[in-house]
């Protein structure tokens, strides 16, 4: 295509399961298209989505990959994403930039976990979608039955566009609604095609479907109805314009039949994007924000507006360096264009700029408003950032990533590998910002969280693999508070050292009583006449402090205390700071055992959705990990699960929860509060904490 204009881009994603089809539905749409000269397979590692070394190895998609080609002198482009739960975070970055979402599903299985996850996100973002019906020649393909489903449970505006002659080994050939027409494919890699009249036992099935389309297209215009009454049918061009319209507001879901092993259905499926999903102009712009403004403005897809272009996904690659994949929402950019990031406000000069067909890249000259692209090397731009003319301070929503819930912890096998590390991890969140990376000073500990187990297997991998560090995955401490239950009214401690020259000598009385949850620390300087004098008074509530940070049962934060000073002594020569010090904090600790200490556990709310026949594993499972079960919800299929469960438990829930429903249970979790936790469970902790200061020592 020679020159692009905003009306003749087609930006679609393909989302559904893992397994589906969807790399080998990129790989047979850029075969069909003539972009590729051979049609890639999982098996053999050689797809143009799955590139990277773990895709291969693993023969799943855990990277989004942006391709695209031209047909109808359209161009489409394509983002291939993950079917794996642990991804989804791609899913939602390809969607946001999306203007039309491909769900692929299976013609046997039919709807899956992670077509309900994709469809969920599709409705959060209002996206007009589509879903293909693969493998229809399977021999257990159920393509009707799997419309039916789809109608029920996705959206009743489901709507056939193709369908398959004879559905099962025998599929070679579809019957296309809009053309009134039947396709017979040749052998896989012929591109042949054979246009015919529809066979004479299909007609009446092809016609009722057909007045079933042209229905659903009335049903949503006045007009198109007034005429569809009075006249019977609608012309073909009434059809066309309406049936466009009804995509775009959402209120109909074409459905395709294909097999992406046979090559069956393609071209019928690439005319209808091309003429049928809208161009980024017909979606009508993106919300975003003006700097420093709260009320949300459209940027609308203007190619004579201030560029404007919005990063969704970051790519590392060794000798290259970073390559941001953008959306241009207004404007035109090309090579050397300087913008300003508007969030940390930095301008960008824009290097090379490229179209992608997987890791294979072609340089352009330019980038118009609706397509997207890649750019190398930006310093200070990252995933979510936008870039815009100085003239146009403005900020597009950023894409919202999924809360965590798996969390492990980052232990280096060898000393002086942490810089390495740090550097790997923050890269790694980088190319996938639902994989999070902290350090928590009070554990001590780099935590690493996302979306599942594999995701963050996959980082340990990753590191080894790009930085040659290895590090072991473990499970996080937790996070405990210590606190007291009773008042301990006289805590009397003397710190006195005599070793020649001048000594020390600290000397108090305090005492020590529980407070209400939440309220931490409170100190009273309660000292009358001078009996310790001022200046050491704040080295008092320091120790205390120092010590509380600590912890005096099994090394945690200690909460929840309340110390008034109220008597001691000193000694003119041999009294300073850190005697006090000393004794304040040696104090506390014999304070604190006897007023009735004990340990607290942090405790979760989460949220389990699951569908209704688990529901009972579930609520058991929930009760068999000390959880408490705090009422039910529905939406739709699904039931809404409410509990409190103890962190303690919730190590690896998301991968023991899928293995519990089949993969059809999510789940999110978020701190509530803290809590006594068990004696029997606290001395064991209490054991275990003594013993590990036994190793180390």
């Amino acid at each position: 295509m020679k020159e692009i204009i905003s009306e003749a881009i087609r930006n679609i994603a393909l989302v559904g399961h893992g397994g589906s089809g969807k790399t080998t539905l990129s790989e047979v749409l850029l075969y069909t298209a003539k972009e590729t000269n051979r049609i890639g397979k999982i098996e053999e590692g050689n797809t143009v989505s799955d590139y990277t070394p773990n895709e291969i190895d693993k023969q799943i998609s855990i990277s989004s990959s942006l391709m695209n080609l031209e047909w109808n002198n359209t161009k489409i482009n394509i983002i291939d994403t993950p079917g794996f739960s642990d991804f989804i975070g791609d899913v939602q970055s390809a969607l946001k930039v999306s203007d039309t979402a491909v769900m692929v599903i299976k013609s046997a299985e039919g709807i899956e976990v992670g077509t309900d996850a994709a469809k969920s996100i599709i409705d959060e973002y209002k996206l007009p979608s589509s879903v293909v019906i693969n493998k229809v020649d399977s021999e257990h393909s159920t393509f009707f039955e799997t419309y039916d489903n789809i109608k029920e449970r996705i959206h009743p505006g489901a709507t056939i566009i193709t369908f398959p002659v004879s559905e099962g080994i025998n599929f070679t050939g579809v019957v296309d609604i809009i053309t009134m027409k039947s396709y017979t494919y040749g052998e896989v890699g012929s591109r042949s095609i054979a246009e015919a009249e529809i066979p004479g036992d299909l007609k009446e099935q092809a016609e009722n479907l057909r007045t079933q389309l042209i229905e659903k297209v009335a049903e949503h215009s006045e007009d198109l109805m007034n005429k569809y009454f009075e006249e019977g049918s609608l012309s073909d061009d009434d059809l066309k314009k309406g049936l466009k319209a009804s995509i775009i507001n959402g209120s109909l879901i074409p459905v395709f039949a294909l097999s992406t092993s046979k090559v069956v259905g393609i071209n019928n499926f690439l005319d209808f994007v091309s003429n049928f999903f809208p161009s980024p102009f017909e979606r009508g712009g993106v919300s975003a924000k003006l700097a420093g403004k709260k009320e949300p403005v459209l940027v609308k897809v203007d190619p004579s507006g201030e560029p404007v272009l919005f990063v969704f996904k970051t790519i590392s690659e060794q000798h290259v360096g970073e390559l941001s994949l953008f959306k241009l929402y207004s404007g035109k950019v090309t090579p050397g264009l300087d913008l300003l990031n508007e969030s940390n406000e930095k301008t960008e000069r824009l290097n090379q700029l490229f179209t992608l067909n997987g890791h294979n890249r072609k340089e352009i000259s330019e980038v118009i408003a609706g397509d997207i692209a890649a750019v190398v090397k930006l310093k200070d731009t990252h995933t979510n950032n936008t870039l815009a003319s100085k003239n146009y301070s403005i900020i597009i929503d950023p894409i919202k990533f999924p809360e965590p819930v798996i969390r492990g912890a980052i232990k280096a096998k060898a000393k002086g590998d942490e810089d390495k590390i740090a550097t790997g991890l923050h890269t790694l969140h980088e190319e996938d910002p639902s994989f999070n990376v902290s350090f928590d000073p009070e554990i001590s500990q780099t935590i690493i969280s996302g979306q599942g187990e594999l995701q963050l297997l996959l980082a340990v991998k990753r590191l080894k693999d790009r930085y040659s560090v290895d590090v072991d995955l473990v499970e996080p401490r937790i996070p405990f508070r210590e606190t007291i239950k009773a008042t301990a009214n006289d805590v009397e401690y003397k710190h006195k050292k005599q070793s020649g020259g001048r000594g020390q000598y600290g000397h108090i009385h305090i005492k020590m009583e529980p407070l209400p949850r939440g309220k931490e620390f409170e100190f009273v300087n309660a000292i009358v006449g001078g009996v310790v004098p001022g200046r050491f008074i704040p080295a008092v509530e320091k120790g205390i402090i120092e010590i509380m940070s600590k912890g005096v049962l099994a090394g945690n934060k200690v909460v929840d205390v309340k110390v008034t000073l109220f008597d001691g002594t000193y000694h003119t020569v041999d009294s300073d700071e850190m005697s006090f010090k000393i004794a304040a904090m040696q104090g506390f600790k014999k304070g604190f055992l006897e007023a009735k200490p004990v340990l607290l556990e942090p405790i979760y709310e989460v949220e389990v959705k699951v569908p209704e026949e688990y529901m009972g594993d579930v609520m058991g499972d929930i009760s068999s990990k000390r959880g408490r079960i705090l009422g039910m919800d529905s939406d739709g299929r699904f039931q809404i699960i409410k509990a409190l469960v103890p962190l303690a438990e919730l190590y690896k829930y998301s991968s023991h929860l899928r293995s519990l429903t089949q993969g059809r249970g999510v789940h999110t979790r978020k701190f509530d509060h803290y809590e006594e936790m068990p004696k029997e469970i606290e001395q064991k902790v209490i054991e275990e904490y003594k013993k590990s200061r036994e190793e180390e020592n």
